[in-house]
């Protein structure tokens, strides 16, 4: 994998030190999804706009004898290299970019790793680590040989739009194609139902009270990030500007986030510094919202940290009550559902609420036609070890 960009920098008159937000301005001029509600935005979008949870019984492997039986996941056995070449492809032509700007332009791929890995003979395992299967479907997609490999679970691929959207701000690069894709297999889904963090009542609840655990759900998704220079000399209209990035680690414990969420409003403050507005202008977040007891209190607890009283007013719900947990590509499959209901002016529903829990004050969507307070949304994500991520976007 290739080095991390350097995000440092002195303190400026924009913000605190080491946050730095670099010339250029990032727009997102391509987007493509696959979920378990089926192929494209319009029908992921509709789900979560009307608060319509795709979870089913799980029929892609054997699950007798788990705690857990049930997924958002699409039917058959699709194949991951081949749903994350279409998503790449659909969003590379949806940003209007033909065969010479796709060779010029890097791949920053977050996976769990080579599906095939577990069932390569010895001496093949060098061909399937992870740097092996982004080279692949680079050439795939005709994309550049300049692959970045994340694997950082649940924010590995808000992690990869961070990375890209610093190299373009700062003029490193035109554009990066950020992809990422998890579909539901046996080895994740046993790890999750052992530790007894899915929900047994067949339900993603965020924030809610009598919340009981996650669903894991399928998340292949494609984005198309470049300079606002670049998409203008092509004439290419953007879809929505990454105006703000953050990360933090609070390192509290191995699986549990720190108590009063203060790593996470550190990345929510960073990505506002970038972005150069105040807590006010958020119209809306897409809360990482996981529906464990631990993360959604936490949560909670960072945005009014960040926020201050802005977090009891802003409009707030967790799409994975609709699409599941995505893992690595839960990130990506966010910010293009997050994306999509700015541009559609409406905000999905956080699905599953059975009550208000005291440790959760905030403003969620419950029902259908909530509208956006503002221009721009934040999408969180938090992972197992105390990583934790922000991306703001904006209407173009």
């Amino acid at each position: 994998m290739t080095e991390p960009v350097e995000l440092s920098a002195p303190a400026g008159p924009s913000g605190p030190p080491g946050v730095a937000r670099g010339s250029e301005q990032v727009e997102l001029t391509g987007m493509a999804v696959t979920s378990a509600f089926g192929r494209g935005l319009e029908p992921l979008l509709a789900g979560a706009l009307e608060g319509r949870a795709a979870f089913g019984p799980v029929r892609r492997f054997d699950v007798a004898g788990r705690r857990a039986q049930v997924a958002a996941a699409l039917p058959g056995a699709p194949a991951l290299s081949g749903e994350l070449a279409r998503v790449i492809d659909e969003a590379c032509d949806g940003a209007g970019l033909g065969a010479a700007a796709r060779a010029a332009c890097p791949l920053f791929l977050a996976v769990h790793g080579d599906p095939d890995l577990g069932r390569a003979a010895p001496d093949e395992r060098a061909e399937h680590t992870g740097d092996a299967f982004a080279a692949r479907l680079a050439r795939r997609t005709g994309l550049s040989d300049a692959v970045r490999v994340y694997t950082s679970a649940c924010v590995a691929a808000s992690s990869a739009v961070a990375d890209a959207g610093a190299m373009i701000a700062h003029g490193r690069a035109a554009r990066v194609v950020v992809a990422a894709g998890y579909l539901v297999e046996p080895d994740q889904f046993a790890l999750f139902d052992a530790g007894r963090a899915l929900a047994l009542d067949g339900r993603v609840r965020p924030f809610s009270a009598g919340r009981s655990g996650l669903l894991l759900g399928d998340g292949v998704a494609a984005v198309v990030l470049e300079s606002a220079s670049a998409a203008r000399r092509r004439r290419v209209p953007a879809l929505a500007r990454l105006a703000g990035w953050g990360r933090a680690g609070d390192g509290y414990h191995v699986c549990r986030p720190r108590p009063d969420g203060s790593g996470l409003a550190r990345a929510i403050s960073a990505a506002l510094c970038r972005g150069g507005i105040g807590a006010a202008a958020v119209g809306y977040v897409n809360a990482h919202g996981s529906g464990t007891r631990h993360s959604d209190t936490a949560e909670a607890a960072a945005l009014y940290g960040a926020l201050g009283e802005h977090a009891a007013e802003v409009p707030v719900s967790s799409t994975k009550s609709v699409h599941g947990q995505a893992l690595e590509a839960g990130g990506l499959l966010e910010l293009v559902v997050s994306v999509g209901a700015l541009r559609a002016g409406r905000l999905p529903v956080n699905a599953g609420h059975l009550g208000p829990d005291e440790a959760c004050r905030l403003n969620l969507i419950l029902h259908r036609a909530g509208r956006p307070a503002g221009a721009y949304a934040l999408s969180l994500n938090v992972a197992f070890g105390g990583a934790n991520t922000a991306l703001l976007v904006g209407t173009p």
